[in-house]
């Protein structure tokens, strides 16, 4: 049944199939603004300017969010609404109330969320009840001793954890939400981010690990040098195209991705814009 799914998804969504990527549109709503896990390349930021996830330029009501909606698709051909921070859409009570509401008002819509995965065992049962088609969950290791140099805490279940014990209950989770979810239908996405001299050589384990847990589609980023790995250098175009070649022997590669804003909207080859560029009127 995946299968099926899959092929719909790759012919209208415009983050699974390049050939649609500047014909077909989507909204990011950034309704979600709290995070669960401190990862070493991430700041979270409400600003104008930076091109990257976990920025907007501000958070949303789930009303607004709506409304944005409902003005957008007017003016573009949109496929596809998600929430994809600027902190963990699942971490945010205003995710699933949102998507609720697209159900009654959009349900021609494609529905995505993007997570790090830390809540997807627990929130499977919901994110099949408001009908989300695809999630994206971010994997940057399946190995411990790799991962803790990644990660640098976990806030769950009421507590604070850091190192590799973060890093265990971050990788149980995600590869156990990805079954879950996987199972019920949902198609999965998994992006990597690749930090040269801490991950390059692993993205292939982590490619057979989440393809065994039902993943079908890979997309492998670059690192963006910030916070913890600012003075870590981006890696070149060959350095990227080479791990996407082998990673792409194992599982279908994505490789259009303009690691766009949180509140990102529009087509994203072609004509992409974000809540900046919208008159603060319009809400």
């Amino acid at each position: 049944m995946n299968e099926s799914k899959f092929a719909h998804l790759t012919k209208v969504h415009p983050c699974f199939n390049e050939k649609m990527h500047d014909k077909v549109g989507r909204i990011h709503v950034p309704i979600a603004p709290k995070c669960n896990i401190q990862c070493g390349f991430c700041t979270r930021e409400l600003n104008k300017c930076e091109m990257r996830p976990g920025v907007a330029s501000r958070v949303m009501t789930v009303e607004d969010a709506v409304k944005h909606v409902e003005k957008v698709t007017k003016e573009m051909p949109i496929a596809v609404v998600g929430v994809a921070g600027p902190g963990d859409a699942l971490f945010n009570p205003a995710t699933f109330d949102f998507f609720r509401e697209m159900d009654k008002k959009f349900p021609e819509l494609i529905k995505c969320i993007s997570t790090n995965g830390l809540l997807l065992p627990e929130k499977a049962d919901e994110l099949a009840e408001i009908h989300i088609n695809s999630v994206t969950v971010t994997v940057n290791a399946v190995d411990p001793e790799i991962g803790k140099q990644i990660y640098s805490n976990v806030f769950y279940n009421g507590k604070l954890y850091e190192g590799e014990e973060a890093f265990k209950i971050l990788s149980k989770n995600q590869l156990e939400g990805i079954k879950m979810i996987a199972e019920k239908g949902i198609i999965v996405k998994v992006n990597s981010v690749l930090i040269p001299g801490v991950n390059d050589k692993h993205i292939i384990e982590i490619a057979k690990k989440v393809k065994e847990q039902g993943a079908s589609l890979m997309n492998i980023i670059p690192l963006i040098p910030l916070y913890k790995f600012k003075d870590t250098p981006r890696p070149g175009c060959a350095e990227l195209s080479e791990v996407r070649d082998a990673v792409e022997e194992i599982i279908p590669v994505f490789r259009a991705c303009t690691q766009c804003r949180a509140d990102a909207y529009g087509v994203p080859g072609k004509e992409d814009k974000h809540l900046d560029m919208t008159p603060a009127s319009h809400f």
